[in-house]
């Protein structure tokens, strides 16, 4: 690996420096709790240290039940693609380190969205749109600020429609996030590269996958652009009543699809698979709410000291918190699975 891209993983590791814990975990560490070890079975939640890390540390935070059922999709799904991982490294089908540095950044996303990269005021606080009057959140964004201001006075919107609203200004917010995460990646690597010397022809392999994050950062960018039209035009007009898909991230897929070199045939097979995915998020979102319900009545019954109605409502929790992970994980993994499909589409345009 040259020093340009070995000073750029040191970079990136830095990052786990806010997850020790009396201590520094180790590749031993990482190995012992994959094969099942009493530190694996003391850890219990996932299979490699540093996400157990994570998660604990998570759960010492001011976050909401949902946020941590969220959380802790994320995190099942970076385990899954560090698995994968590892069993390629061990192939040796990662040379280039590319799904290495695919890794980091997808765990530096994950950090910097549930607020434990070490930046104050970093998370996403995930409640209704609107509490005592104001905001749950903010979008740190003029231009967005100013459009959901000018949405939520219109009178143009029920309740409903504001709750549905607000999700797709959040998720637009998100998709800044990342984009913005990967563009500093991507401009930390080139001018480490641009300083190098005589560069070998393993820099040269380099400067094509910077070509291809060049291209990742232009179809996110084409995403959030066409996100920002589609906020103007509802915050201006309302929703309209014909409109084929309600949720934000459906309505990305769908948008970008159209665009794609897909044939008539793969476009109606993927519209069908689209409206699997909304109805999969719609029970999804059901469930958040029923667990975020749940958590609020569990505290009040915590302070009556009634044990039986505790036992009974710590229950019920502990069923809505479990559905509401494996529904989250279902859900990012189809997201995973529909934008790989739609990115080959994508890249077909390109060629």
């Amino acid at each position: 690996m040259s020093a340009a891209w070995e000073l750029l993983a040191l970079s990136s590791s830095l990052l786990l420096v806010v997850l020790a814990q009396g201590g520094k975990y180790s590749k031993e560490a990482n190995e012992a709790a994959a094969a099942g070890s009493p530190q694996r079975q003391e850890a219990g939640e996932f299979r490699v240290v540093k996400l157990n890390q994570i998660w604990e540390k998570a759960q010492r935070l001011h976050l909401s039940a949902v946020k941590l059922a969220e959380l802790h999709s994320d995190l099942k799904i970076q385990e899954k693609d560090e698995l994968s991982w590892k069993k390629l490294k061990a192939e040796g089908l990662d040379e280039d380190g590319e799904k290495e540095a695919k890794l980091r950044r997808n765990l530096h996303v994950i950090m910097t969205k549930y607020g434990m990269n070490g930046k104050k005021d970093a998370q996403l606080v995930d409640t209704n749109y609107i509490k005592d009057g104001t905001e749950s959140d903010v979008l740190d964004d003029p231009r967005l600020e100013k459009l959901w201001s000018k949405a939520k006075t219109s009178g143009k919107f029920s309740d409903q429609e504001l709750d549905k609203l607000w999700r797709e200004f959040k998720h637009h917010k998100e998709k800044i996030h990342e984009y913005n995460i990967l563009l500093e990646t991507v401009s930390r690597t080139e001018e480490i590269h641009k300083n190098m010397i005589n560069p070998s022809e393993e820099d040269q392999f380099k400067e094509e996958i910077l070509h291809g994050k060049h291209t990742e950062l232009k179809d996110k960018m084409r995403s959030i652009n066409q996100g920002f039209d589609r906020l103007r035009k509802i915050s201006h007009q309302g929703y309209d009543t014909a409109s084929e898909f309600e949720e934000p991230r459906v309505i990305d897929l769908w948008d970008m699809a159209k665009s794609a070199n897909f044939t008539e045939k793969e476009l109606e097979s993927f519209r069908e698979e689209l409206k699997h995915f909304e109805a999969k998020i719609e029970k999804h979102h059901h469930y958040q709410k029923q667990l975020e319900i749940s958590h609020q009545k569990l505290k009040h019954v915590e302070g009556t000291g009634d044990k039986d109605h505790l036992s009974r409502n710590k229950e019920k929790y502990v069923m809505l918190e479990e559905k509401t992970k494996e529904l989250g994980y279902k859900v990012k993994k189809h997201l995973q699975d529909l934008s790989s499909r739609l990115s080959r589409g994508l890249q077909h345009n390109e060629l």
